[in-house]
């Protein structure tokens, strides 16, 4: 095959070349404007409008005879749907953009992503990692009395705050039950937290009939100290009144509630997809709170077993005292610095149980059970 030879070009044309691109970009950077993904719905995107482009796009005239055509005009603050360029990132709610919008079509395309301070991440169904939030300042882990708290679970979200360099902040709610039964292991739970530098606060917001009732809203003026002009993310297991709290927090955001299942004394899930609810629609600066997807397990297989441990505050430190570098800090490991601790009884043995627990999972990797069955009914039709 013969080669192709590159053209040569003149100067002069390179200087033409170079000039329509220059004027291109020019063009393209006019019709930019700044933006905040507000929620992510598959392939598309609500993002509210925070700056203008240097260039408002303007209707065209209609001749008298002609039917009028779709135009949306374009101001601060308004949501648009937008499409992601195919070379970005997956994108999530918090995410600041540049975006360009078609009035149109009444859709927009996010162009780039600007960098983020910050990115809570889980893995979904299909074990992928998927972004939850970006730019986030606090996780508010949420339990109460009722359901029973897990600790576990609790210990979970303390780890991905470390690993996504997210301020952790404890906030049990329903502490008007803390005087019935449940009551004791919950004010043991938070006095152990308390002792290892987390913050918490005490809220008493549950029923939907009380959401909007100022005497059924105990600690929420406390709440509101510690998350004023910050992004938030509500997470814990459900049927602890996160949805509650928000609409507490935020009375127009009008989130759906649900009853405690009266059989599994579980909560069931109402939020089905990440949303960012500012604090002042008018003023994304203000901060706001992101509502997730209501999970009673958080996968944490993309994690290290050094982004685990140093999760654990009070145990991180004790973990290089171990008579073998390699320690995995079983029950039974020779020379286990934070067993031995454990029988000084310096740290609490259930801390290090779950530090092994979740070590032990991210080791195993995920299975993806869809393409196990695809393979297994391909043999069955093959006769294998």
């Amino acid at each position: 095959m013969a080669l192709i030879r590159q053209r040569k070009l003149t100067k002069q044309q390179i200087r033409r070349i170079d000039k329509q691109q220059l004027a291109s970009q020019d063009s393209i950077d006019d019709s930019l404007m700044d933006g905040v993904v507000m929620a992510h719905y598959g392939k598309q995107l609500e993002v509210q409008v925070t700056s203008l482009p240097a260039v408002i796009p303007v209707q065209p005239k209609i001749a008298p005879d002609d039917p009028e055509p779709f135009w949306q005009e374009l101001a601060l603050g308004d949501i648009w749907r937008c499409h992601v360029r195919t070379n970005l990132p997956m994108l999530a709610a918090g995410d600041q953009v540049r975006w360009s919008a078609d009035p149109n079509t009444g859709f927009g395309r996010i162009e780039s992503v600007k960098p983020r301070t910050s990115l809570v991440s889980r893995p979904d169904r299909y074990h992928k990692l998927k972004p939850v939030a970006a730019n986030v300042d606090i996780l508010a882990i949420v339990f109460a009395p009722l359901p029973a708290a897990a600790p576990t679970l609790i210990d979970r979200y303390l780890v991905v705050c470390h690993h996504a360099g997210v301020k952790p902040l404890l906030v049990l709610n329903k502490a008007d039950l803390l005087a019935e039964e449940n009551g004791v292991d919950t004010k043991e739970l938070l006095a152990q937290y308390a002792s290892l530098g987390y913050e918490s606060v005490l809220t008493s917001v549950d029923c939907p009939e009380n959401v909007a009732d100022s005497d059924e809203q105990e600690g929420l003026d406390e709440l509101k100290r510690y998350i004023d002009k910050k992004l938030v993310i509500f997470a814990g297991q459900s049927g602890v009144g996160k949805s509650s709290l928000i609409n507490a927090l935020l009375p127009e955001s009008a989130q759906s509630v649900n009853i405690i299942s009266d059989n599994s004394k579980l909560g069931q899930h109402t939020t089905t997809t990440s949303r960012l609810l500012p604090f002042n629609p008018a003023d994304l600066t203000q901060g706001g709170i992101v509502d997730t997807p209501g999970i009673r397990e958080y996968g944490i297989w993309h994690l290290t077993p050094d982004d685990i441990i140093s999760g654990f505050v009070e145990l991180a430190p004790l973990s290089g005292n171990c008579q073998f570098r390699d320690c995995r800090h079983t029950h039974n490991s020779k020379g286990c610095a934070l067993w031995q601790a454990v029988a000084d009884g310096v740290v609490l043995q259930r801390r290090v149980e779950n530090l092994v627990t979740l070590r032990e999972e991210a080791d195993t990797k995920p299975i993806n059970i869809g393409i196990i069955s695809i393979r297994l009914i391909n043999r069955c039709l093959m006769g294998r």
